[in-house]
């Protein structure tokens, strides 16, 4: 038996939501996945470090899914479609783990409830808003309380596109969490509570208006965007070509924009202001994704 699975990439925190908000988007990793006695790992484009099974997020999280479920893990042979660059803030771990997850629970004949899935991609990866939306797709907001993790799946704005500018570096979450603060003033905390609670308002009445406002931070970007070189420009390049709002995808670099049209003229400004610290970067325009990850037998 043949399996093949599909997850989208995600955006997180658009910009107030820090650690709450998650967006898949029509970008997508592939797992075909074949039963084996040895692991075998083909990667497109070939990623060395990826072949390696000790390094394979996707190998790892399967072993632990199997022994989860009860089964012994004997082996897998894996093609891997990477079209979510890696370390870049677009989600590209949560892929592997989710479609690890799925399969596992697929073959063995599983109902993937809330509670199984968490208890085992929490040993992997801590944050909810980039592994829900690459699970259920669409606008997700979440919160991890104890051993209970709550969300809630919204409807997103069809008209809404993503447009994202990848520059052509890795940053690891880790790193970007690093530089955060440990506490933060009253008034940042203020500042964000009411950004993200518009932001809310502004996708279900689409108040477009709104998300310019709505998508400002003083949690996060203001100690990562050391880390990224013409942030700021890239930003005001992005609104002054007719972003709606623009932040932070997930822990950076990719910087993501959300627009109605223009889509082309965004994206090439905000490359242009990486391209100005001599960064190189490409940019993709990007539906959203309300399907989620979608398993099949080929």
């Amino acid at each position: 038996m043949k399996i093949k699975i599909s997850v989208p990439a995600t955006t997180a925190n658009l910009g107030a939501g820090f650690d709450t908000f998650g967006l898949a988007l029509n970008l997508f990793n592939e797992f075909i996945v074949e039963e084996s006695s040895s692991i075998e790992i083909e990667t497109s484009p070939k990623n060395d470090f990826l072949e390696n099974p000790e390094n394979n997020l996707f190998v790892q999280v399967l072993k632990r899914s199997c022994e989860y479920f009860g089964n012994e893990f004997h082996g897998v042979k894996l093609s891997q479609r990477n079209n979510v660059p890696v370390a870049r803030g677009l989600g590209s771990s949560a892929t592997a783990i989710v479609a690890a997850i799925m399969v596992s629970a697929f073959v063995n004949k599983k109902e993937l409830t809330d509670k199984d899935f968490f208890n085992i991609a929490y040993e992997f990866e801590p944050h909810p808003d980039n592994l829900l939306p690459a699970w259920k797709g669409g606008f997700t907001i979440a919160l991890k309380d104890k051993e209970n993790t709550f969300y809630q799946k919204l409807d997103f704005p069809k008209e809404i596109k993503a447009v994202v500018a990848i520059p052509d570096f890795q940053l690891s979450t880790e790193e970007a969490r690093k530089v955060l603060p440990e506490k933060i003033p009253l008034k940042d905390g203020i500042f964000n509570v009411q950004r993200a609670s518009l932001f809310v308002s502004a996708v279900i009445t689409k108040r477009f208006d709104l998300l310019k406002v709505a998508m400002d931070d003083k949690f996060h970007q203001p100690y990562r965007k050391k880390l990224i070189p013409g942030f700021d420009n890239v930003i005001k390049n992005a609104l002054e070509n007719g972003a709606l709002g623009a932040s932070l995808s997930g822990a950076g670099p990719t910087i993501l924009a959300l627009a109605t049209e223009s889509f082309d003229d965004i994206g090439k400004s905000m490359a242009e202001a990486f391209e100005k610290e001599g960064v190189k970067a490409e940019y993709k325009v990007l539906d959203i994704n309300e399907e989620g990850a979608k398993i099949e037998v080929i």
